[in-house]
């Protein structure tokens, strides 16, 4: 029987070659060994190097546009993670980006409840991690936390933040099928 965790898609080797090597500089820092779930996508080389050039993956995540503001966007990743079960792309952000990105320890702690403490949210961003709850519960949104959520934000951001929890739902589907390591930060 199959060990489950373990591994099933072997990362390449973290001391990394030409073009892999110049690439993942332009996406990870030099002083932190690039992640095991990068480096396992990168198995397929082609595909991974057209996801940096075409800058789907990026310092701070995959599609980062700039026109989330950071803290928003790594609160819909660290939720997404969590309804997703992605541990290890949770992990991954908090211990790399998450603070770094404006949100709290606390609320990194909270993000993980099934049901948020409304005291540490301010109603914009609560409202987003209901939009979460239920697109990657049930794939809708209702026309209540619809209501909620365009209170504070555009359509054309609403449109943009769904495509960001798509991907990083996506990214749960990936996880699951290699089964990478945590990485070591």
């Amino acid at each position: 029987m199959p060990d489950p965790n373990r591994p099933r898609i072997q990362p390449v080797d973290v001391n990394l070659q030409e073009p892999l090597k110049s690439k993942m500089a332009k996406i990870f820092p030099p002083e932190l060994p690039s992640p095991n779930l990068y480096r396992s996508v990168a198995r397929n080389e082609s595909l991974f190097i057209d996801m940096i050039d075409m800058r789907f993956i990026g310092p701070t995540g995959l599609m980062d546009r700039k026109t989330i503001t950071p803290r928003i966007r790594e609160l819909m990743i660290l939720r997404t993670c969590v309804q997703a079960r992605n541990d290890y792309e949770f992990n991954l952000h908090v211990r790399t980006i998450s603070e770094k990105l404006g949100l709290t320890s606390a609320e990194i702690g909270d993000i993980r409840n099934a049901q948020i403490d409304d005291s540490l949210w301010p109603a914009e961003e609560s409202s987003l991690i209901a939009l979460v709850d239920e697109l990657v519960g049930s794939t809708s949104v209702s026309d209540g936390v619809y209501e909620r959520a365009s209170k504070y934000y555009s359509e054309s951001e609403l449109i943009e933040m769904v495509q960001l929890v798509g991907l990083y739902t996506s990214v749960a589907m990936l996880v699951s099928l290699i089964r990478p390591e945590l990485d070591p930060y």
